[in-house]
């Protein structure tokens, strides 16, 4: 039925468009991460207040996922999508003359509403364009992209934060993730084989209710949440760690540190290609040992093996986020954008609640409590993961 196929010039056009999607979204979602400790001194907040410059995107983000998401559903993949990555764009140049941070947390809900318009319905676009032997690798690109993008808003803010100020920052970020908007409308493909349907609230609430009563996507949304709500825990507050004796560090360095996100880039592509040959679950489980790997070498006290233990970590989150939200796409056989928002609703609604808790963990106990909160989470992933393939046997018995 006219699929995209890997290695084709739609396949090509439609991964380099939905990549600088990501780009932008991630870029600007994470903007404030390493504006943390400026945010803490110039605003005289705490820690834990400061991160919800991020923690307030993030969740009002997972709420409106579901929503938009069954709005595409009526509207269309891209129209939407291309509204979310100009709109997304336009309020990070409007951060940029925020006077008070009361001002920069009602920005950043808007944006976190607006961005909603974008990760689902790519993940629905994937599922429902690709051919199955691709969609593993088309989605770990799409990721790569938010990796980019997600180290990219990081190092310009930083660099220009310390050179001139965050105000600088955002104002060129909103103008490059402006330009990159205009490639992504020209890029990519339409949509071949999405029909369009009222919104019916009725029936919404029904799919939505389906998928939830299905315990093995259950097991992959608990752990979006908490693979999510690991990762941001550890970049939310690495930086204070690196900016504080002994390293001192100045937010370019910092800022610069978050190129570690490349090795996503990476890992998410491959992960994926491996979860298609090697098997979903295998590949999840070692992902996410890497991860836990990572975060306990960061509690070495040399910056070096701190930088390896982050890049490790990193390496593996990646690569559990690719085969989860992939798996997710497969095992959904209807509705494939609800399956996707309610993944993502539990990923960013992780984001929320780990990179805020994670501050009273952080305050309370130090770094040492920030990698024993991770360590919990990434345990009941594994947990999540064997559960996981018992339910996905047992329905197969019964069916």
């Amino acid at each position: 039925m006219d699929y995209i196929q890997k290695g084709t010039r739609a396949f090509h056009k439609a991964n380099w468009a939905l990549f600088l999607a990501g780009f932008i979204t991630f870029a600007n979602l994470y903007v404030t991460q390493p504006l943390l400790p400026t945010f803490s001194e110039a605003f005289h907040v705490s820690p834990a207040v400061a991160s919800l410059s991020l923690s307030v995107t993030t969740f009002a983000l997972a709420v409106s996922l579901i929503i938009v998401s069954s709005l595409s559903e009526a509207w269309g993949r891209k129209s939407l999508m291309t509204i979310s990555i100009f709109a997304a764009s336009v309020l990070t140049l409007a951060l940029a003359f925020s006077p008070n941070f009361e001002t920069i947390l009602v920005l950043r809900v808007v944006q976190g509403i607006v961005f909603a318009g974008l990760p689902a319905i790519a993940m629905a676009y994937l599922g429902e364009e690709m051919e199955p032997a691709s969609l593993g690798v088309a989605m770990g690109l799409y990721i790569s992209g938010n990796s980019v993008g997600g180290l990219s808003g990081r190092v310009i803010i930083g660099t220009l934060t310390d050179h001139y100020n965050w105000h600088t920052g955002m104002m060129v970020l909103g103008g490059i993730s402006l330009l990159v908007s205009l490639l992504f409308v020209w890029m990519l493909p339409s949509s071949k084989h999405f029909s369009a349907r009222p919104l019916q609230l009725k029936a919404l609430t029904k799919t939505l209710l389906q998928h939830l009563r299905d315990p093995s996507m259950l097991c992959l949304y608990g752990m979006g949440f908490l693979l999510m709500g690991s990762f941001v825990t550890l970049y939310n507050y690495i930086g204070f760690k690196l900016m504080a004796p002994p390293y001192n560090l100045s937010a370019t360095i910092v800022g610069w540190i978050f190129v570690i996100y490349l090795v996503g880039t990476f890992s998410s592509a491959w992960f994926g290609s491996l979860a298609d040959r090697y098997g979903r679950q295998r590949m999840l489980l070692l992902a996410i040992a890497i991860m836990l790997a990572g975060a306990i070498v960061t509690l070495n006290g040399l910056l070096t093996l701190k930088i390896i233990g982050i890049t490790v970590f990193t390496f593996g989150f990646f690569a559990a986020h690719s085969i989860a939200s992939g798996w997710v796409s497969k095992r959904a056989s209807h509705d494939k954008a609800q399956a996707s928002s309610l993944y993502l609703f539990f990923y960013y609604f992780g984001s929320s609640v780990g990179g805020t808790v994670g501050g009273v963990f952080w305050m309370k106990y130090g770094w040492m409590g920030v990698i024993v909160m991770i360590a919990l989470f990434l345990f009941i992933a594994c947990v999540l993961s064997f559960l996981l393939k018992r339910f996905i046997v047992r329905q197969r018995i019964t069916t």
